[in-house]
């Protein structure tokens, strides 16, 4: 008999769930909702998006003006507690720095969260992307090098899992959608150690990435430059910037070996 669904459970407190629903409707293209937003956004009733948004008022989260509502700065406070925790970022930020100065292109770290890569640390050099990124900033992670570096350090079962969950959608003319393609390209990442995606996410954008390991091999994050897409960034990318990107992961790992740093949450790049 297959188990019941956890929000079948005794253990599943709907309320909490809700309430993280309502705050996830606030959004860059949805930043000032009203209570009508919340609700078509979420798919809840009225009045429970109501209950949700007063809660959050009382508890400082969200601040209405109006029929508008918005979040307030001490919502980062959840965010800044998991980064916080995450002292790889403090271990990684010097070396990062370092990195995009000698390449003249944006850095970024991300982990592994669901079907995204979540930003953890951003040095940004010149922008790329049409998307504004900064910590925090989720993108699918089978389009992306960072997500790919990650992915790839699954074991079969884990990905298959994990495919099934997420499985890619096109962003463009050049994304991988087809899970048996995405594997054999997750296979050649394995093989050469890194990972690089062109115009697979946002035309104009190509990005090459390193997965950063513990002491005991894990893969916990991955690390990234960014640039615009040329007809020679692959080779640029490859024969200039990869080996710049290898010794700033040597460094990061080897602050992590010498700290004895691992991931508070067991699993960092295996959602």
């Amino acid at each position: 008999m297959a188990d019941e669904p956890f929000e079948d459970s005794a253990d599943y407190v709907q309320s909490l769930a809700r309430g993280l629903s309502v705050l996830r409707a606030f959004s860059r293209d949805l930043p000032t909702p009203s209570l009508s937003d919340v609700a078509n956004r979420t798919g809840l009733s009225r009045a429970v998006v109501r209950r949700s948004l007063m809660t959050l008022q009382h508890l400082g989260y969200v601040g209405q003006r109006g029929r508008q509502f918005f979040l307030t700065p001490r919502v980062l406070e959840l965010g800044y507690s998991y980064l916080s925790s995450l002292d790889l970022t403090e271990l990684a930020q010097q070396a990062m720095e370092q990195m995009a100065q000698r390449v003249g292109e944006s850095c970024s770290m991300a982990v592994l969260d669901g079907g995204d890569i979540v930003y953890v640390l951003r040095v940004p050099v010149k922008r790329v992307m049409s998307i504004a990124l900064g910590v925090g900033a989720r993108l699918p992670a089978a389009a992306t090098s960072m997500g790919r570096v990650m992915l790839a350090a699954l074991d079969p079962a884990e990905l298959d899992a994990w495919l099934e969950q997420h499985p890619p959608s096109a962003h463009t003319a050049h994304t991988l959608t087809e899970a048996r393609a995405l594997k054999a390209e997750l296979k050649r990442v394995r093989e050469q150690g890194y990972a690089l995606t062109a115009q697979e996410l946002e035309l104009g954008l190509c990005s090459i990435a390193l997965p950063v390991r513990t002491a005991d091999g894990r893969v916990v994050a991955g690390l990234n430059v960014g640039m615009p897409y040329r007809p020679d960034s692959k080779k640029r990318a490859v024969e200039e910037i990869l080996p710049i990107l290898h010794e700033t992961q040597m460094t990061i790992e080897r602050a992590i070996r010498q700290g004895g740093w691992l991931p508070a949450l067991q699993g960092h790049g295996r959602g």
